[in-house]
């Protein structure tokens, strides 16, 4: 733990922890297609882990179909195993160098599930950013027991801490609370 307190910096990290919830709800699927659905597909591909969007196009041609242009035709097969393997529910159609990926409907008790799934990420996130807020208060304790600052300073920027974590939270259930209205909508 250093010495020195910067807010910026414990913002910068609150709000790394709000970007990887909205990476995550973004890879939920809600029934209609997205290109970042296959974000966390990664294709074992001439030796090396890679991932999908370095190996092959993704292209959303309508609301329920994802298309994956593979551009080395050896590739396709570990393309698509990859797309099964993911765990994503999804199940590529091949036709040469393209696989067609058609999303399933939704039926309620899966969309209740995913709602569940997506309050999950969003508990962690609000840790992760609480977990953040004690670091920058534990840093202000220990500048302020060093002679740092003073403790009027220790308290008005402790103060500028909680605001921040306020700030995060809301932002965190904002994209929850959107994310569930989606999965949700029929």
């Amino acid at each position: 733990m250093s010495g020195s307190f910067d807010l910026d910096d414990i913002k910068r990290r609150m709000q790394g922890a709000v970007a990887s919830l909205k990476s995550d709800l973004a890879g939920l699927r809600t029934g209609r297609a997205s290109s970042s659905l296959l974000d966390p597909v990664v294709v074992v591909a001439y030796g090396a882990e890679m991932p999908l969007n370095q190996v092959a196009t993704v292209s959303v041609p309508e609301a329920r179909m994802l298309n994956v242009q593979v551009w080395d035709r050896s590739m396709t097969g570990a393309v698509e195993k990859a797309i099964r393997e993911a765990n994503l529910g999804l199940n590529p159609i091949g036709e040469g160098q393209l696989l067609r990926i058609p999303l399933p409907e939704l039926n309620a008790e899966r969309r209740k599930e995913l709602v569940k799934v997506a309050h999950k990420y969003a508990e962690a996130s609000r840790v992760a950013v609480r977990h953040v807020r004690r670091d920058g208060l534990d840093t202000l304790k220990k500048a302020e027991k060093d002679g740092e600052i003073s403790e009027d300073d220790q308290v008005r920027l402790a103060e500028q801490v909680q605001k921040a974590t306020d700030a995060a939270i809301v932002e965190v259930d904002q994209a929850v609370a959107a994310k569930e209205k989606d999965i949700m909508q029929v």
